[in-house]
């Protein structure tokens, strides 16, 4: 339900509850006196203030507990229905020990309130027309409503939050599914393509001999469904680095890495070229992966990363000082196989293996094809 609608609802019941008690307040038995002025606007304030219960609920149980206490000791023996209406929202939105209690001290506080408007009678007496005006069993009743329907909301809500992470859940699994189908499926006959027809051409100019244009078209074909393909795939394997979220942002996660402590150094080797997006995006993500990997799993004090600008390929490397051991028996994770599946599909190559001297190494290699 929209909050809209709930405020309009609580307003509804407030206009009723306040209808009520001025009825019950004109046909009521009490002595008239030069306060009924006041009493009549003590019964229309706490019947309007469980208009704010969801807003403000504590606020408005306060402020219907003190008109209570104000129109009975007037003399104004009107049963305390806004009261316990306010308690049952109290309950509802969450604030159980606050309606307990404001409960417990209505309880007690009522009594002495009736004292005040009618001074002959007796605490006994007293304590008895307050559970009249108050009735325990209400009182236990309303905060009971309050607190099924708050338990029923949230299981409502809890229940909602489960499709939805279930059909997120399933959805990834049918994108990730189709990846690898078509990583299975297409990827190497592609592959095949593109490199029987490179092989091709290359002979042709060794011998000397001109090239068909079949020939070159196929190349070109070749190459471009190479391409798209490594861009599906790595759309479809995405999991939430945005496209802006490549080589230029390097630094930037070096200096938040040396925010933390590590002494995290960056080297760039080669020519400075532009690279496929999917390319990019991979080598930020692997950097980015082996940087988390480290802050968590590897109590290093340093790590040095180097990127390497070669003519057909790029590289990526990023070693720590951390406490693996070669040798030792290591569980990959969800984010080195997410790094192997994202180099896999662009044709390339990756190595994450403890280091001889001493902590790990990842080290990927992504081809770059020339313009």
């Amino acid at each position: 339900m929209s909050r809209a609608r709930i405020r309009v609802g609580d307003w509804m019941v407030a206009v009723a509850v306040t209808a009520v008690l001025l009825i019950a307040g004109l046909s009521g038995q009490h002595s008239p006196t030069k306060l009924d002025v006041l009493g009549f606007a003590l019964l229309l304030i706490g019947g309007l203030a469980f208009g704010a219960a969801h807003r403000a609920p504590v606020t408005a149980l306060a402020v219907t507990g003190l008109c209570v206490l104000g129109y009975q000791a007037i003399g104004f023996e009107v049963p305390a229905v806004a009261f316990l209406v306010t308690v049952y929202a109290t309950v509802r939105v969450g604030h159980r020990l606050i309606a307990v209690a404001g409960s417990v001290l209505m309880v007690a506080a009522l009594p002495f309130a009736m004292l005040i408007a009618h001074p002959a009678w007796g605490v006994g007496e007293a304590f008895t027309q307050a559970r009249g005006a108050l009735q325990l069993a209400w009182l236990i009743a309303a905060g009971a409503a309050g607190e099924g329907l708050r338990q029923a909301e949230q299981r409502a809500d809890e229940a909602e939050r489960n499709r939805e992470e279930t059909a997120r859940r399933r959805a990834d699994e049918e994108r990730l599914h189709i990846a690898r189908e078509l990583h299975d499926s297409l990827t190497h006959q592609i592959s095949v393509i593109k490199v029987q027809s490179e092989a091709a051409v290359h002979v042709a100019h060794k011998r000397g001999e001109p090239v068909p244009e079949a020939l070159l078209a196929i190349r070109q074909a070749g190459r471009e469904a190479a391409r798209e393909l490594r861009a599906t795939l790595e759309a479809l394997r995405d999991d939430g680095i945005t496209p802006q979220q490549g080589l230029d942002h390097i630094p930037g996660l070096v200096e938040r890495a040396r925010a933390t402590g590590l002494d995290a150094t960056l080297t760039i080797e080669g020519q400075r070229q532009a690279v496929p997006a999917a390319v990019d995006r991979t080598a930020y993500r692997i950097i980015q992966e082996s940087l988390t990997n480290i802050f968590r799993h590897a109590a290093a004090t340093t790590a040095s990363i180097r990127i390497d600008y070669r003519p057909d390929t790029l590289a990526v490397r990023v070693d720590d000082d951390g406490k693996a051991r070669q040798g030792a028996v290591l569980v990959h994770g969800v984010g080195l196989l997410g790094m192997r599946e994202r180099v896999t599909a662009l044709g390339g190559r990756l190595r994450a293996a403890p280091r001889s001297e001493g902590g790990f190494s990842v080290h990927a290699e992504l081809p770059v094809e020339p313009p």
